[in-house]
């Protein structure tokens, strides 16, 4: 196969699949957030807050998941339990990867309750995004 050829296919596939994830949800614009820095969790919000203004009705699910190392920042910061407040009071989910918890030695039990846990977060994002959620990794 010549590389017009392979280019061709590869563009005809990419529009395809859009329009295809863009079908899979037309009722609700769903957002997911995946994140290695807890400090931006406020710039998130107001974000999502935006969002919500724009879209109205059409607002579905807000999902934030935070990996890596900034999940042992999650541990008492008074801070960051006035962030998640804000983000029930926006019904706006956080969760932590499990397995980040897991190599970075943070016990679940440590982290504030309102963040969930989600035990492989590239897996739930992939998930989510095969849902047609509309995704910013930062």
């Amino acid at each position: 196969m010549n590389r017009i050829s392979y280019y061709i296919i590869t563009m005809v596939f990419i529009l395809f699949g859009t329009t295809h994830i863009k079908a899979q949800n037309t009722n609700k614009q769903n957002y997911l957030v995946i994140s290695k820095n807890i400090k931006q969790l406020n710039p998130i919000l107001l974000t999502a807050k935006e969002l919500q203004n724009e879209d109205g009705k059409t607002f579905g699910d807000f999902i934030v998941i935070f990996c890596g190392k900034t999940v042992s920042e999650m541990v008492n910061d008074p801070d960051l339990n006035k962030l998640l407040e804000q983000a029930k009071e926006q019904h706006i989910q956080i969760l932590a990867c499990g397995l980040s918890l897991k190599k970075f030695h943070i016990n679940p039990e440590e982290l504030p309750i309102s963040i969930k846990i989600t035990e492989n977060g590239i897996l739930k994002s992939f998930q989510l995004i095969k849902k047609g959620y509309f995704t910013l990794t930062i």
